[in-house]
């Protein structure tokens, strides 16, 4: 990168960024980390921030449409931001704060409010607004909109989960990933709003760093130009910024978004591709690509349904966490990329040697990776779900022997998945569910205590969600599905079309149903089921349904 092409990121993380070796980078704390790390956040600039009248916006500022997330027994996340221009770096508004009005009802018709408040919508966060409603009846479901000046936003559904001692009949979810908007329409979105559900996990990649043409790419616009400034890769604050404006204008996303509490977790695109840890996939500088994923992170963070303790502090954030819904299931929301180990053998599909066993490396981190198993040992429910990123299962590419694996899944991670594993084993699962993204194809895989010996133990499930619209049109038997098929007997169900899929989990079974689109070239395909397959409680394995 020449010093002209250099990103522009915000003076005063460029300034941390010179004065910080990389050890001290990654490990400063307290006040010194805040002032380097804080763009200005309402804590430190609220008093001096002009309050904007709400009457002088003149144009909708609830284009991004609403979302709600993380739902508690008692409490659920209700997210907008207000952007009348959401294609303009300012959102179309001055750098002022606007009050926003916000209520949630038991109708949808907002006849029997539960709940109601203000709260105000922060230039320093971009003007977009995170309510944490409490003090909600658990396991119902509510409905909620903003308000600001004579503006109101459009309506969205969510749910609260049931209490801790509740023991609900069924849960039904979906899971989805990898939403390359230059790749295609988000016609499965449109089609996920319809289906009747409890909640969405976003598995990762919810954007791409790529550059997004003036047609959009693949979706090859006729009606509309996108400004020039889309046509690059994200580097900087705004860039990132700029980018989620673009993906939530998508109406099918938006649809989905209205319909369903999000669960969210990221991957690589967010941040850059095949990141691990502090190592950029390209050989700059540390401290600069820890700018880089500073402001990945803050812009995730501004435009995700995400809670306070999720508040990243400058290239660091606690993504993961667990919710629970009563008896039934425990989900544990893993994060897979910002504590890994660098990839094995340079990345990329490999034969594996002895890197890959090495137990100094980690997918998780020690101290993620210890929370997983420390809380599977207090779990009592009868669902243990691992919504996480990359393949988990074994996934040899071909038929010869030694066969290559991916360096980025979990096969490029041998020990620290055997200590998962075995941590699982340990805490007594006997309903291991891993919901995974990444790979834009759907399978469905038994998780094995020994991948490579077939008659093995049976551990657990691993459900893998195709893309959005990543990998454009796809198809239902790629190239390689016969190899796969053959290579890996633990191997279940393969689909390459994009798509989504949707899991319930029952007294008795859990079902999965992978939905899939015949295209996402152009608009307006129909959704089909590709295949469906159950595991029973207490008998882990896939058969179809």
């Amino acid at each position: 990168m020449t010093p002209d092409a250099r990103p522009q990121h915000a003076p005063e993380l460029r300034a941390a960024a010179r004065h910080l070796g990389r050890r001290r980078f990654l490990t400063v704390t307290g006040a010194a980390a805040a002032l380097a790390f804080a763009v200005n956040l309402p804590a430190a600039g609220t008093a001096a921030a002009a309050e904007l009248d709400p009457a002088r916006i003149t144009e909708d500022p609830f284009t991004l449409g609403v979302t709600s997330g993380d739902p508690l027994p008692g409490s659920v996340l209700l997210w907008t931001r207000l952007a009348p221009a959401p294609y303009q770096p300012d959102g179309g508004l001055p750098a002022q704060r606007v009050l926003v009005h916000w209520e949630i009802a038991y109708d949808e018709n907002f006849r029997r409010i539960a709940r109601r408040g203000t709260v105000f919508a922060h230039p320093e966060f971009h003007h977009t607004v995170h309510v944490e409603v409490s003090h909600l009846a658990p396991g119902r479901t509510f409905h909620y909109r903003f308000r600001t000046g004579s503006w109101v936003s459009e309506a969205g559904r969510t749910r609260t989960a049931p209490a801790p001692g509740d023991n609900p009949t069924a849960l039904r979810l979906a899971a989805v990933s990898c939403q390359a908007y230059h790749d295609g329409y988000f016609t499965a979105y449109g089609h996920l709003a319809q289906e009747d559900l409890d909640a969405v996990f976003h598995l990762g990649d919810y954007l791409y760093e790529y550059a997004v043409n003036a047609t959009g790419g693949s979706r090859a616009y006729t009606d509309r130009t996108l400004p020039a400034h889309f046509n690059r890769e994200t580097m900087t604050l705004e860039d990132y910024r700029l980018r989620y404006a673009l993906y939530k204008t998508d109406p099918d996303l938006r649809a989905a978004h209205a319909a369903h509490p999000f669960v969210v977790t990221w991957d690589d695109h967010e941040t850059e591709n095949n990141y691990a840890g502090d190592a950029p996939e390209n050989g700059v500088p540390p401290e600069e690509f820890l700018l880089r994923r500073a402001s990945a992170y803050r812009a995730y963070w501004e435009n995700q349904p995400l809670r306070r303790p999720q508040l990243p502090e400058g290239p660091d954030m606690r993504l993961y966490r667990r919710l629970g819904w009563g008896d039934l299931a425990q989900f544990d929301i893993l994060d897979t990329r910002q504590y890994r180990s660098d990839q094995a053998y340079g990345d990329g599909a490999r034969v594996p040697g002895p890197e890959v066993d090495d137990p100094a490396r980690t997918m998780t981190g020690e101290t993620q990776e210890r929370w997983l198993l420390d809380g599977w040992q207090r779990s009592r429910v009868l669902w243990n779900v691992v919504p996480q990123q990359v393949v988990f299962s074994q996934r040899k590419f071909d038929l010869t022997e030694p066969s290559r694996v991916s360096m980025d899944a979990w096969d490029g991670y041998r020990a620290s998945r055997r200590r998962v594993l075995a941590g699982a084993q340990a805490a007594g699962l006997r309903n291991l569910m891993m919901l995974t993204g990444d790979v834009h194809v759907g399978y469905g895989f038994d998780i094995k205590a020994d991948f490579d010996d077939p008659a093995s133990r049976t551990l657990g499930t691993e459900i893998v969600a195709t893309s959005i619209a990543s990998g454009r049109d796809g198809s239902d038997r790629p190239a390689n599905w016969q190899t796969y098929m053959t290579a890996n007997p633990h191997l279940r169900f393969y689909n390459g079309r994009r798509g989504y899929v949707t899991v319930e989990l029952g007294r008795d079974r859990a079902r999965a149903d992978f939905r899939t689109v015949p295209y996402v070239t152009r608009p307006g395909a129909p959704v089909a089921t590709a295949g469906s397959y159950v595991t029973e409680v207490g008998d882990p394995g896939l058969k179809p349904a």
